[in-house]
């Protein structure tokens, strides 16, 4: 009994005398988010175009818009030969509704880079969206003729002539398709067959 009393009184002691486990402090992250390092890149440095570019993406990331356009804008401003800040600009006002600011964008890209497919495609896109169906035809075959296998470019033109009524050159874009993507091929095809409704 003497023994068990002991190893109580023993154990007790033990447990009154342990410490608390020592708690590390976690330290706040002095880390800036790339949002406010990027800013303040913009303030200390304001005619550094390429932050001011960053920022622009960055707010293009976060579906800013508006902001995009005002950072694009100082881009431009600071570096007035910067093509691709138009390509960017005029994707942003596309975006925000704004299509004759996206076309007149797209106009100025293509100064930059005029061999590139990809920006007759998004110029006719905004044709599109402000109803100039030939407009958007002319750069769609613009686009198609500085890259023949340029999908996207075809698949719109084959939808974009079939609204317009003509199901035979739709199809020949169809068939055009098929020779180097299947997939996007189908697409136009179930449009075709749904009368471009």
């Amino acid at each position: 009994m003497r023994l068990l009393f002991a190893l109580v009184v023993t154990i007790l002691m033990l447990l009154s005398c342990s410490q608390e486990p020592v708690k590390t402090a976690v330290p706040v992250s002095t880390e800036k988010n790339i949002f406010e390092e990027v800013k303040e890149r913009t303030i200390t440095n304001p005619k550094d175009a390429e932050a001011w570019y960053h920022l622009a993406d960055l707010y293009e990331r976060s579906e800013m818009y508006r902001e995009e356009v005002s950072a694009l804008k100082t881009v431009i401003i600071l570096k007035p030969d910067h093509g691709f800040a138009y390509v960017k600009l005029g994707t942003a006002y596309g975006r925000l509704g704004q299509h004759q600011d996206a076309i007149r964008s797209f106009h100025t890209a293509i100064k930059y880079n005029p061999k590139n497919p990809v920006l007759y495609n998004n110029l006719a896109i905004a044709y599109g969206r402000i109803g100039n169906v030939n407009e958007k035809i002319k750069e769609l075959e613009k686009a198609i003729s500085l890259r023949s296998n340029y999908a996207t470019a075809r698949y719109n033109l084959g939808v974009t002539l079939l609204k317009k009524g003509d199901r035979e050159l739709a199809m020949k874009q169809y068939h055009e398709l098929k020779k180097f993507d299947e997939n996007i091929a189908v697409a136009l095809k179930k449009e075709i067959d749904k009368g471009g409704k």
